[in-house]
């Protein structure tokens, strides 16, 4: 058990965050030969490819029309969004976003910054690629990341959405947490990451993909997503998503903002719970639309795959 700060101690780590640090640590124990052999079964092969470089992430592109760019989540594929790319390419031009050090995606910068280098990657994205104004949707931390971008790049995004992503996933801790407070369990967090020895590794995967999901099958891809993540690539990410306040620059946005959050009577995050967090943390951003998603976990594409295209359809048509 990870002993918490001073700044955090009494508060019990609410479920998502107990998830989020959960996953970072199951998935970065797997060996190189693991890495390997699950490689190729967590992948699809390209549809098309956009013509960019980067060692932050990379694209492929499908379909043609509006432009939307999907950002996945922590140590997820780009897999997680394909039922959604294949069924909005008749319609959309579809940029599936691979983050470097997930899901076999190469990693090269150590115990580097991840979020914020990976928001200016998408920026230079969208001006290299020619984007007018894109809808962003992006999953947990990939939400995160779209707020970000927004908020900092407001002239390049015509809209974002956030699946089940706070401004500030400390805030789990309580509503006095602030980044600074939440530094040093963010750095026990990464040094559990890093030091992780491999002897739980497949019993915590699978015990954390079943907290991250209702679905069986997508039980299975998190955790094959999770095999092949890089173990720097990780707690980078992990130490910067839990230290990365958004909320500062909530209520000056002007980029139209749509949130939707998961709910589970069985098993998952109570609704009276999930409602109250969400209105609390998003609270500043001007004409946010907030949505709870009943009956499903973490991973609301999967869970709810057709109330979320119904929401998904809705927000692009906006």
């Amino acid at each position: 058990m990870m002993k918490l700060p001073r700044a955090c101690r009494g508060v019990r780590p609410p479920a998502r965050l107990a998830v989020l640090i959960g996953v970072a640590i199951a998935c970065c124990v797997a060996n190189e030969p693991a890495r390997a052999e699950s490689q190729t079964p967590a992948q699809t092969p390209a549809v098309a490819a956009a013509p960019f470089v980067s060692d932050r992430l990379s694209v492929q592109v499908v379909g043609q029309g509006p432009d939307v760019i999907l950002i996945p989540g922590l140590a997820s594929s780009r897999e997680v969004w394909r039922a959604t790319a294949d069924r909005l390419k008749a319609t959309h031009r579809v940029h599936l976003v691979q983050l470097a050090g997930f899901a076999g995606e190469a990693w090269t910068h150590g115990d580097g910054a991840f979020v914020q280098p990976e928001v200016q990657e998408l920026a230079r994205y969208i001006r290299e690629a020619g984007l007018n104004r894109p809808a962003v949707i992006g999953h947990s931390m990939g939400g995160l990341s779209g707020l970000l971008l927004a908020q900092q790049q407001p002239g390049l995004v015509g809209r974002v959405m956030t699946v089940d992503s706070l401004p500030f996933y400390s805030a789990l801790f309580g509503p006095t947490a602030t980044a600074e407070s939440a530094r040093p369990f963010a750095d026990q967090a990464a040094a559990m990451i890093l030091g992780a020895d491999e002897a739980a590794f497949r019993t915590q995967q699978e015990a954390t993909a079943k907290v991250l999901s209702r679905t069986p099958d997508e039980q299975t891809r998190i955790v094959a997503w999770s095999m092949v993540s890089d173990r720097h690539a990780v707690a980078s990410a992990m130490k910067d998503v839990m230290t990365t306040d958004a909320r500062p620059g909530l209520a000056v946005m002007t980029t139209p903002a749509t949130a939707l959050y998961a709910a589970d009577a069985d098993g998952g995050a109570p609704a009276a719970m999930a409602e109250a967090m969400w209105g609390r943390e998003y609270a500043a951003l001007p004409g946010v639309t907030l949505i709870r998603v009943d009956g499903s976990r973490h991973f609301i594409m999967a869970d709810q795959p057709a109330r979320f295209a119904e929401l998904v359809d809705a927000f692009l048509a906006r």
